[in-house]
């Protein structure tokens, strides 16, 4: 009778532990699934994050070369003798002080938009963005 008590509690056991351990196969399914759809979602992320830089960088170049040339034009403007009526002092000082304000400062090489916030650059990298898959290598052995 004692043997047949031990055993049908081993039995309960062993059936108790094979049903964890179809939960813990269910729950790691799961697990794998979500990981997948966010490795998607991330590597969708990543793409566009390169898209937006590559049209931010050309979008700063189409800027800085319509800088250029509103600079030529200033300077075009500022040295030409016009003759008589062509640039009044008034006109003269607004075309200076919208130079110093614009066209100052902004002609530096490797300017950036003051406009975009550079302290999120790290944040927006693609290449700070990495998925280490060692603790796959831990989970699978």
């Amino acid at each position: 009778i004692q043997l047949a008590r031990c055993l049908e509690a081993a039995r309960q056991r062993s059936r108790r532990l094979e049903q964890d351990g179809r939960q813990a196969r269910e729950q790691l399914a799961r697990a794998e699934g979500e990981r997948a759809a966010l490795e998607v979602k991330l590597k969708h992320a990543r793409n566009q994050v390169e898209v937006e830089m590559k049209k931010r960088h050309r979008a700063e170049a189409e800027l800085e070369k319509q800088e250029r040339k509103l600079q030529l034009v200033f300077e075009s403007l500022m040295r030409e003798p016009w003759g008589s009526g062509a640039l009044s002092g008034e006109q003269r000082s607004v075309l200076c002080a919208l130079a110093g304000r614009r066209l100052g400062a902004s002609l530096a090489p490797g300017r950036r938009s003051s406009a975009v916030d550079e302290s999120c650059q790290s944040l927006l990298s693609h290449s700070d963005i990495s998925y280490d898959r060692t603790e796959d290598d831990v989970v699978r052995s």
